[in-house]
């Protein structure tokens, strides 16, 4: 079974201790970076594709990936008991989706029957 979710509760939420802030002066201070850009702009898509199969994701059988798009969302307003919300808001981010997936399943169960 599969619910449809919002990009928002799919995303991990950084913790405020390590999210850093830079601007571009203190950048311009650190000096350049350790990426060799020269080096990997000489890249080719055959070394990148290679080195993927090498990394050890080769063992994916990428041909039976299925694309989902999630069914778009419509916002709306609703009234519920102050319980059932806490209910939801007690497991954390994501409580909307996961009143959504309750109300998906509920719909599906009620299609089956009838």
């Amino acid at each position: 079974m599969s619910f449809g979710s919002s990009r928002r509760a799919a995303r991990v939420p950084a913790k405020k201790e390590h999210i850093v802030r830079y601007s571009e002066d203190e950048l311009d201070a650190m000096g350049p970076g350790q990426t060799d850009l020269v080096r990997l702009d000489a890249v080719t898509e055959e070394e990148i594709e290679r080195q993927a199969i090498e990394d050890g994701d080769g063992d994916i059988d990428w041909s039976t990936l299925e694309v989902v798009i999630p069914a778009e969302k419509t916002a709306i307003s609703i009234r519920v008991d102050q319980d059932v919300l806490d209910f939801f808001k007690e497991a954390g981010p994501g409580y909307q989706t996961r009143i959504n997936a309750v109300l998906r399943s509920y719909m599906e169960q009620k299609r089956k029957a009838g």
